[in-house]
Protein backbone atom coordinates (compact mmCIF):
# COMPACT_ATOMS: atom_id res chain seq x y z
CA UNK A 1 0.00 0.00 0.00
CA UNK A 2 1.14 3.65 -0.87
CA UNK A 3 -0.02 6.84 0.13
CA UNK A 4 -0.11 10.52 -2.06
CA UNK A 5 -0.02 13.98 -0.78
CA UNK A 6 0.16 17.06 -3.29
CA UNK A 7 -1.07 20.49 -3.56
CA UNK A 8 -3.06 21.98 -6.59
CA UNK A 9 -3.59 25.38 -7.57
CA UNK A 10 -7.11 25.50 -8.16
CA UNK A 11 -8.10 29.45 -10.06
CA UNK A 12 -11.62 29.64 -8.47
CA UNK A 13 -12.50 30.12 -4.47
CA UNK A 14 -12.92 27.19 -2.29
CA UNK A 15 -16.62 27.58 -2.41
CA UNK A 16 -16.93 26.86 -6.32
CA UNK A 17 -14.19 24.38 -5.72
CA UNK A 18 -16.52 22.54 -3.60
CA UNK A 19 -19.57 22.96 -5.37
CA UNK A 20 -17.53 21.88 -8.31
CA UNK A 21 -16.34 18.63 -6.09
CA UNK A 22 -19.72 17.84 -4.60
CA UNK A 23 -22.44 18.55 -6.89
CA UNK A 24 -23.04 16.23 -9.84
CA UNK A 25 -24.46 18.49 -12.37
CA UNK A 26 -21.02 20.70 -11.95
CA UNK A 27 -19.27 17.41 -11.60
CA UNK A 28 -20.47 16.55 -15.03
CA UNK A 29 -19.44 20.37 -16.47
CA UNK A 30 -15.41 19.65 -15.79
CA UNK A 31 -15.46 16.13 -16.07
CA UNK A 32 -18.05 15.56 -19.13
CA UNK A 33 -19.50 12.27 -17.46
CA UNK A 34 -22.62 11.85 -15.25
CA UNK A 35 -21.79 11.45 -11.59
CA UNK A 36 -23.77 9.91 -8.72
CA UNK A 37 -22.40 12.49 -5.62
CA UNK A 38 -24.54 13.57 -2.90
CA UNK A 39 -23.03 15.36 0.44
CA UNK A 40 -24.97 13.00 2.54
CA UNK A 41 -21.71 11.22 4.37
CA UNK A 42 -22.20 7.37 4.23
CA UNK A 43 -23.63 7.62 0.75
CA UNK A 44 -22.23 6.18 -1.95
CA UNK A 45 -20.47 7.79 -5.19
CA UNK A 46 -19.46 7.06 -8.78
CA UNK A 47 -17.85 9.00 -11.61
CA UNK A 48 -16.35 8.70 -14.83
CA UNK A 49 -19.15 5.63 -15.52
CA UNK A 50 -18.18 4.12 -12.58
CA UNK A 51 -14.05 4.06 -12.86
CA UNK A 52 -14.16 5.68 -9.69
CA UNK A 53 -16.13 4.25 -6.93
CA UNK A 54 -16.98 4.74 -3.14
CA UNK A 55 -18.40 5.82 -0.42
CA UNK A 56 -18.74 9.74 1.26
CA UNK A 57 -17.67 10.05 4.55
CA UNK A 58 -17.18 13.25 5.56
CA UNK A 59 -17.56 17.02 4.23
CA UNK A 60 -17.22 20.43 5.59
CA UNK A 61 -18.57 22.71 3.51
CA UNK A 62 -15.97 24.69 1.50
CA UNK A 63 -13.26 23.72 3.34
CA UNK A 64 -13.00 19.84 3.44
CA UNK A 65 -13.89 16.09 1.63
CA UNK A 66 -13.36 12.73 3.21
CA UNK A 67 -14.28 9.82 1.01
CA UNK A 68 -13.52 5.74 1.03
CA UNK A 69 -12.29 4.55 -2.62
CA UNK A 70 -13.14 1.06 -3.36
CA UNK A 71 -10.77 -1.28 -5.17
CA UNK A 72 -11.84 -5.05 -5.95
CA UNK A 73 -10.28 -7.20 -3.10
CA UNK A 74 -8.56 -5.03 -0.74
CA UNK A 75 -8.61 -5.42 1.98
CA UNK A 76 -7.37 -2.04 3.54
CA UNK A 77 -9.18 0.85 3.34
CA UNK A 78 -8.33 3.78 0.97
CA UNK A 79 -8.93 6.99 1.56
CA UNK A 80 -9.05 10.66 0.26
CA UNK A 81 -8.98 13.72 2.16
CA UNK A 82 -9.18 16.84 0.09
CA UNK A 83 -9.07 20.36 2.20
CA UNK A 84 -9.25 23.75 0.54
CA UNK A 85 -7.57 26.56 1.39
CA UNK A 86 -7.95 30.09 0.00
CA UNK A 87 -4.65 31.32 -1.84
CA UNK A 88 -3.79 34.35 -3.80
CA UNK A 89 -4.45 32.45 -6.97
CA UNK A 90 -7.89 30.86 -5.87
CA UNK A 91 -7.55 28.00 -3.71
CA UNK A 92 -5.08 25.66 -2.92
CA UNK A 93 -6.38 22.11 -2.51
CA UNK A 94 -4.74 19.69 -0.44
CA UNK A 95 -4.72 16.11 -1.54
CA UNK A 96 -4.27 13.45 0.60
CA UNK A 97 -5.09 9.71 -0.73
CA UNK A 98 -3.90 6.70 1.75
CA UNK A 99 -3.88 2.98 0.78
CA UNK A 100 -3.99 3.08 -2.55
CA UNK A 101 -2.46 -0.46 -4.12
CA UNK A 102 0.78 -0.70 -5.11
CA UNK A 103 -0.48 -2.14 -8.57
CA UNK A 104 -2.84 0.81 -9.07
CA UNK A 105 -0.59 3.81 -7.98
CA UNK A 106 1.42 5.31 -10.73
CA UNK A 107 -2.34 5.25 -12.57
CA UNK A 108 -4.04 6.73 -9.21
CA UNK A 109 -1.30 9.66 -9.19
CA UNK A 110 -1.63 10.23 -12.94
CA UNK A 111 -5.30 10.48 -12.58
CA UNK A 112 -4.95 13.16 -9.86
CA UNK A 113 -2.88 14.77 -11.87
CA UNK A 114 -4.61 14.45 -15.24
CA UNK A 115 -8.27 13.67 -15.01
CA UNK A 116 -9.12 14.86 -11.52
CA UNK A 117 -7.45 18.25 -10.34
CA UNK A 118 -5.69 18.68 -14.45
CA UNK A 119 -9.36 18.95 -15.75
CA UNK A 120 -10.60 20.85 -13.11
CA UNK A 121 -8.41 23.48 -13.40
CA UNK A 122 -8.32 23.23 -17.34
CA UNK A 123 -12.20 24.23 -16.90
CA UNK A 124 -11.65 27.47 -14.67
CA UNK A 125 -8.54 28.47 -16.32
CA UNK A 126 -11.36 28.13 -19.66
CA UNK A 127 -13.96 29.65 -17.77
Amino acid sequence: MKDFKKYYIIPATPDEVYLALTNPVTIQLWTGEAAEMSTEPGSEFSMWEGSIVGKNLEFEPGKKIVQQWYFDGQPEQSIVTIKLHLDKAGTSAELKHTGIPDEDYNDIVEGWNNSYFGALIDFYEGY
